[in-house]
């Protein structure tokens, strides 16, 4: 086992995997942070833990199923002279789920009356660990199809699904926090939801889109919207130091 490990060849592939489950992972935290905002304060921490163990053990999972997971690759039906396999079928259902839970939460953000009743609509934990784990297997289908393609040695799968959980738990609880302390970064995270929903729904009708045009833009956004954070916050410090007794009156009127 460990001299499988320490071949190059092995290596290679097990930082291409380990790459692409972080850029996975990635997708999923924005994913569960704006799921777990509908949880009561207390259950956020335990639910967004919960929610990638879940995650991580659906990966592998899918994994150790890999002759079922390469058999969803076979036309099941026929529609309209197209055929449909069940990855697409798969694929479909959650991109439309995606899409559809995203841009909820994008009305809510933008609707002050729904904003309003956001805060008090609480979702139970169950659920949200349920759709955690419904969208996180929609998400692993072609990651695991493509680690299939690059390696048929288990052991290596797993352990890059293993890294990359690290990654996610070190990361979420900080990626979570600035994406519900500013505003824009979670209209931008939603967004990015969209997109990938809408991404999804593509390659199960067969349309194959670059997926790094949807990270390009996101990115781009993301370069904007830390750039007007920033600008916002030396817009502050100026007037705190213009107008320190008007700023303290300020202060005193928000809390």
């Amino acid at each position: 086992m460990l001299e499988l490990f320490l071949q190059p060849e092995a290596l290679m592939i097990f930082a291409t995997l380990f790459a692409l489950e972080v850029v996975l992972g990635v997708d999923n935290i924005v994913f569960i942070s704006v799921l777990c905002e509908r949880l009561p304060v207390h259950q956020r921490k335990m639910a967004r833990n919960l929610g990638i163990a879940l995650a991580v053990a659906a990966r592998i999972g899918l994994v150790f199923s890999i002759s079922w997971v390469m058999s969803l690759t076979q036309p099941l039906i026929n529609v309209l002279s197209y055929d449909f396999s069940g990855r697409d079928l798969i694929m479909i259902g959650g991109g439309a789920f995606l899409l559809a839970k995203s841009l909820k939460e994008l009305w809510m953000c933008f609707s002050h009356a729904h904003q309003q009743q956001a805060s008090t609509v609480r979702a139970g934990i169950a659920l949200v660990l349920l759709q955690i784990v419904a969208v996180d297997a929609v998400f692993s289908m072609d990651s695991v199809i493509t680690a299939v393609g690059l390696t048929n040695e288990v052991p290596l799968m797993v352990a890059a699904i293993l890294a990359s959980a690290v990654i996610m738990v070190l990361c979420a609880e900080k990626i979570n926090d600035y994406v519900m302390r500013y505003p824009g970064l979670k209209t931008l995270a939603l967004l990015f939801l969209v997109m990938l929903g809408g991404m999804l729904m593509a390659e199960g009708f067969a349309i194959h889109l670059n997926k790094g045009y949807v990270y390009f833009a996101m990115a781009f956004g993301l370069i904007i919207e830390t750039c007007h954070i920033l600008l916002k916050k030396q817009n502050k410090k100026v007037i705190r130091r213009v107008y320190p007794q008007r700023c303290g009156g300020w202060a005193v009127k928000a809390k």
